[in-house]
């Protein structure tokens, strides 16, 4: 049993992980680059007007006092990408343990896990780590204020263990009561609502922003699916 959990969550975790860092490549960094060109004042958005700072050769440069931080992230870059890799085959790799371990907490009370019921598995582990959480804890962009760093890391842990537990209270619960106290964790986070300065800022663009968040949770869903699937599809080839 030890031995199927983790094949299944390495195999899986590599799969998810792989897909998450190219979609992050492709779509997430370009976003967070030029976040991070408006964080360090390179670029410059005030009341709808883009202002660049620019050199003699038309190249994008920051204010004199924050060049060589500018510079040294550009060396840095690969060694950037390098950790982003490895980070996501290890996070992934965490999540597939974890999910295995729920196929096989699953299996004991008789629910068979197979490649297509695993999508479903993983597509509930999007909503649980990724999706409800961004509804009150957006992903935000390089430079955009925030409260209280441990408030949020509260109620970001909070909302995903109530998520978890109202899903299963709603899947595999027998009868009302238990769908009421599924939606009833499912909603509670929120009723009491995660923790916001009481105002609206940033220095990027609120387009900019708002592309981001949706990027950020599409390439989430997608690795989350490819994980269930995956570890569904080698979980039920070893129950065979």
């Amino acid at each position: 049993m030890t031995l199927k959990l983790l094949s299944s969550a390495v195999f899986a975790g590599f799969a998810a992980g792989l897909i998450a860092v190219l979609l992050q490549f492709w779509l997430v960094t370009p976003l967070l680059l030029e976040g991070e060109e408006y964080e360090t004042g390179a670029k410059t958005h005030f009341e709808g007007v883009l202002v660049v700072v620019e050199d003699s050769e038309g190249n994008i440069v920051a204010p004199e006092e924050e060049a060589a931080e500018v510079a040294e992230e550009e060396e840095n870059l690969m060694a950037r990408h390098a950790t982003t890799f490895f980070m996501n085959m290890v996070v992934f790799s965490g999540f597939g343990l974890i999910m295995v371990a729920g196929f096989a907490l699953a299996a004991q009370f008789g629910h068979q896990v197979t490649f297509h019921s695993g999508m479903v598995w993983g597509l509930a582990g999007f909503i649980a780590i990724q999706l409800a959480p961004a509804a009150g804890l957006y992903p935000e962009l390089p430079g955009t204020p925030a409260d209280n760093v441990v408030l949020r890391q509260y109620w970001w842990m909070t909302t995903v263990v109530t998520t978890i537990t109202g899903i299963a209270f709603v899947v595999f619960g027998r009868g009302l009561v238990y769908i009421v106290i599924g939606a009833a964790l499912l909603a509670a986070p929120h009723i009491i609502g995660a923790p916001h300065l009481p105002y609206y800022a940033g220095v990027a663009p609120p387009e900019l922003s708002a592309l981001f968040v949706s990027r950020t949770l599409f390439v989430m869903m997608i690795a989350w699916v490819v994980l269930g699937g995956v570890a569904g599809y080698f979980w039920h080839r070893q129950t065979d």
